[in-house]
């Protein structure tokens, strides 16, 4: 079991934000990630200078494990969220001290295999098969008296493997800075791999 946390601003409206993603005792244990531009910029890539950015195009980014966004994209966490079926109001609760109603509902197979990986798309897909539906994937959503997100939450548990991502939204409408590494600092990448990177 691994516990994997990220932290970070992002102004969704803006479409930019920073994140720092830390693994402890990881081979790689940090790498930070700046979004800006329709680009992500990391740092930590394997293969390139330690001073040195690793940079995308956003929408290039892939997902290269179950319930992981591309280059950790919470907007693409969001689009998961957004598309839940078969959902049931499950009653209320205190989020991080904010009272939110708590939806519960399902992904499917496109859902969930969103901008993934072909190699990991062919792994579920051949796991879809075998199990004869889609696999069980469950979504909570909570949100607060003014009709904002305050927590979202996907899960899986398929023979003992699980797996379950939180995020959680505060300071909402706080203003994000974020500083785009000099393009002398980058390096162009078309493929992040690793368990720090989705």
């Amino acid at each position: 079991m691994y516990v994997l946390t990220i932290t970070g601003g992002f102004d969704f409206a803006a479409d930019k934000g920073h994140l720092a993603v830390d693994l402890p005792g990881g081979a790689i244990d940090h790498s930070d990630q700046i979004f800006a531009d329709s680009k992500i910029y990391i740092s930590g890539v394997q293969g390139i200078g330690e001073d040195t950015w690793g940079v995308m195009s956003r929408g290039q980014a892939k997902a290269h494990y179950l319930l992981r966004a591309p280059l950790n994209d919470p907007e693409h966490v969001l689009q998961q969220i957004a598309a839940m079926r078969k959902i049931s109001r499950e009653g209320e609760e205190n989020i991080q001290g904010v009272r939110a109603v708590r939806y519960r509902g399902i992904l499917d197979h496109r859902t969930i295999t969103l901008r993934m990986a072909p190699d990991v798309r062919t792994k579920m897909n051949q796991a879809r098969d075998t199990l004869g539906s889609d696999l069980p994937v469950f979504a909570d959503a909570w949100v607060d008296g003014q009709g904002r997100l305050v927590q979202i939450r996907m899960s899986v548990n398929m023979s003992g493997a699980r797996v379950t991502l939180t995020m959680a939204l505060s300071d909402i409408g706080e203003p994000v800075r974020v500083t785009v590494p000099r393009a002398a600092d980058t390096v162009p990448v078309t493929e992040v791999g690793g368990i720090l990177n989705g």
